[in-house]
Order: C-alpha cells, then sequence, then structure tokens
C-alpha cells in the first residue's frame, strides 16, 4: 500500500512538478489576493492571453521566450492603462479589446511558422517536462516577486483598497500601478513553462478569492493564499499521476472545488449569523 502511495515519487519528472508548483505557488498567491481586493481579476487575464505573440516573435529572433513574453505582457499592460486613460471606454471593455487582439495576433504568427514548439506547450503548459532551467527562472523570478510584494505589502494594500486615499498620504500611486502589473507579467512569464498561458489566470485568481472568502484579516489572508495553493497544486500534480490526467488541469479543478466549500461555508455562516 505505501509502496503504491510513494510511486510518483520515484521519478524525477514527478519530483520536478511537485518542486514547480510550489516556486509557483507563492507569487501567483501572493498577487492573487491583490487582484481580487483592486477587482483586477480580468488584467491578470488579459496579460496571460497577450503574452503569446511574445512568445512567437522571441522563437522568431531566437532569443529566450521569457524575453518575448515578459515585453508582450507590459505592451499589454501599457497599452491598457493608456486608452482606460484617454478615451470614454471602461477599463474592463479595453482590457477585453488589448488581451482578444494580441492573443489573436499571436495565433496567426504561430500558424505560419514551422516550429517544434507545440502550441498546447504553450497554451496549457507541459509541468511534466519543466527542465532545471525552467525551475531555476520560476525560483528566481518568484523569489523576487515575493521580496517586493512582502516588502511593500501595506503600500499595495492601501493602493488596492483606496488609491485616492494612497495619493493624499504621498505614496506612489503610479509606480504602484505599474510596478504591479509588471509583477504580473514577471510571474505570468514563471508560470509559462509549468502551467501554460490560459490555466496561469486560474492561479491569478482562485486563491485570493478563497482567502477572501475565509477571512477578513489581510496578513492571514496572503497565508491562506499560499497554502490553499500549495496544499492543492501538491494534490493536484500527485492525483493527476493516478488518473492519467494533465497535472495543470487538474490543479485548477481542485482549486475551484475548494473555491466552491469556501463559498457554501461563508454563506452557512452568513445565515447562521443573520
Amino acid at each position: 500500500m505505501m509502496e503504491s502511495l510513494l510511486f510518483p515519487f520515484q521519478f524525477a519528472f514527478m519530483n520536478n512538478a511537485f518542486l514547480m508548483m510550489l516556486v509557483i505557488a507563492v507569487p501567483t498567491s501572493l498577487l492573487s489576493c491583490y487582484l481580487v481586493l483592486k477587482g483586477w481579476s480580468l488584467m491578470g487575464d488579459a496579460i496571460s492571453h497577450a503574452v503569446l505573440p511574445g512568445v512567437v516573435v522571441a522563437y522568431l529572433l531566437n532569443i529566450p521566450l521569457i524575453i518575448g513574453a515578459f515585453c508582450a505582457g507590459m505592451i499589454c499592460a501599457l497599452a491598457t492603462g493608456f486608452l482606460a486613460e484617454n478615451s470614454r471606454v471602461k477599463q474592463d471593455t479595453v482590457m477585453g479589446i488589448v488581451f482578444s487582439g494580441m492573443f489573436g495576433f499571436g495565433i496567426v504568427l504561430y500558424t505560419k511558422i514551422s516550429t517544434d514548439v507545440h502550441l498546447d506547450h504553450i497554451l496549457f503548459g507541459n509541468m511534466l517536462g519543466v527542465s532545471g532551467a525552467d525551475l531555476w527562472t520560476a525560483g528566481v523570478i518568484a523569489g523576487f516577486v515575493a521580496l517586493v510584494v512582502l516588502a511593500k505589502r501595506r503600500d499595495l494594500m492601501l493602493h488596492a483598497f483606496d488609491p485616492i486615499q494612497a495619493q493624499a498620504v504621498g505614496l506612489p500611486v503610479r509606480w504602484l500601478h505599474y510596478g504591479l502589473l509588471s509583477l504580473i507579467s514577471l510571474t505570468i512569464v514563471a508560470t509559462l513553462s509549468a502551467v501554460g498561458i490560459i490555466l496561469s489566470i486560474g492561479l491569478l485568481i482562485a486563491p485570493g478569492a478563497i482567502a477572501f472568502l475565509v477571512t477578513r484579516r489581510f496578513a492571514l489572508m496572503l497565508l491562506i493564499a499560499v497554502g490553499v495553493t500549495a496544499v492543492s497544486g501538491f494534490l493536484g500534480v500527485y492525483l493527476s499521476f493516478f488518473i492519467d490526467s494533465a497535472p495543470a488541469p487538474t490543479v485548477i479543478l481542485i482549486l475551484t472545488l475548494v473555491f466552491i466549500a469556501a463559498f457554501v461555508r461563508a454563506n452557512l455562516r452568513a445565515r447562521a449569523t443573520a
């Protein structure tokens, strides 16, 4: 019995998948809390889809894919901010137009080139195929993002709750705004090889949403988000081995089930105290 339970750990690719999931759990969970509080969940979705043309262009130029992905993500973020500030169109509409346009552009570019990089690996990731270089890249990015978020957590929290008050007390609101967008782009780059473009949005929304339903204390919210993502990630990768499914979608499915459980719990508690 015990040998069967420990069987997945005998394979190097499974151990790499477990480690990758634990690494990317930290930055995605921390940023997720701020995105949920600020109502920026669609921004994470926009940037994650918009990195596709950057990946394709980087492949054509024979440069690291992460450079193209980051540049494309920042172009999307800056374009969204510029259009929202200089037009009457609401920000969510602008985000939808920008990310769908860039994603479509990326698909068109991809269909016009010959490459051994399969589109499924770009869109959905290849967690079982992560290399040591992928782990190092994700680890460095995750560590940098986590340090910045934790160092500026109070400023980012005030900016998320009330940007007008943040500006009134002298905080560099514009720097916080674009700094947060830069961190989102970097985090999506870190998750690219593991969960891909599409599924990365699940890791940038679900943890914060779950933690928001569980507690009202922001410091505890950060800890809960990281813990939930780490445990769900481990279980998702572990279960995928036995049910013969892709790890990344399995992780997202478990996070969705946890969110449903947290939602039901929160509603039952609200009715009990009403």
